[in-house]
């Protein structure tokens, strides 16, 4: 199975920057969007592909967030949003298959100043109890916008960004408890030392120095990882300030 998960900010914007053309080449078993902007009823022609199931979560905040799952099998059951978190904020899609939950995340961001980092705290502990429930089930696939450099290896510059969103201790910390919890980054796994980024700031020409971070995830049970054939980044695809991520897995 090939997996993808990109945050396009913005479908509608993504869309005119040649998503379909990434799309249709890739053929995912399961794509995984974040931050759609939009609600399902934007979603324009070009944006349903024939031989996909759509799983939409908007934002009740329009224009904000949203996730978005295309799958080519449909799924035993999709949950969601996570129990406890009441922001509506449309932030988690999970989708029940034979062999595995796939669970797909747009994790808050902390904002500057660490203004939401209490909020951010709250809503990682929720995800973390719902994926290790999902977990007691069968095996999961987590991805998604973590919105968190993990190691100094995952960002350009780590001591000059030390306690910024997305890199402070408490948002590292709290994804080393999910790794404790029994899940593996892929990624990392397979590439302990490689260094390639998922996200540059439109500011500075960020993406064409390679100032960047990896903050998009691939993160799945640890009995799943003997599954894992690769875990890869698109670095040269562009259409958002992310670019997408995959993962190659077989049951």
């Amino acid at each position: 199975m090939k997996l993808i998960s990109w945050n396009v900010n913005g479908l509608r914007a993504c869309a005119k920057k040649g998503f379909a053309d990434f799309f249709l080449r890739e053929k995912a078993d399961l794509f995984a969007i974040q931050e759609t902007k939009m609600q399902e009823d934007q979603l324009s022609d070009d944006l349903r592909f024939d031989g996909y199931h759509m799983y939409m979560n908007s934002a009740e905040r329009k224009g904000y967030s949203g996730t978005l799952v295309y799958a080519k099998k449909e799924p035993l059951q999709v949950l969601y949003e996570i129990e406890g978190d009441t922001t509506k904020e449309g932030r988690v899609i999970s989708l029940e298959y034979p062999d595995f939950w796939f669970v797909a995340a747009y994790v808050p961001n902390s904002k500057e100043g660490l203004v939401r980092l209490g909020y951010r705290m709250e809503w990682e502990d929720l995800l973390r109890a719902h994926l290790l429930k999902l977990d007691a089930q069968k095996p999961v696939i987590y991805t998604g916008d973590l919105n968190v450099a993990h190691e100094e290896i995952d960002i350009k510059n780590p001591a000059t960004n030390h306690q910024s969103a997305g890199f402070s201790d408490q948002e590292r910390a709290k994804f080393s408890q999910l790794l404790d919890a029994g899940f593996a980054d892929t990624y990392r796994s397979l590439y302990p030392e490689k260094v390639e980024y998922s996200w540059w700031s439109y500011r500075f020409h960020a993406r064409e120095k390679n100032i960047g971070w990896r903050i998009d995830y691939f993160v799945v049970s640890q009995r799943l990882m003997d599954h894992v054939r690769d875990s890869m980044i698109y670095g040269s695809v562009e259409g958002s300030d992310h670019c997408p991520i995959g993962l190659k897995v077989r049951f």
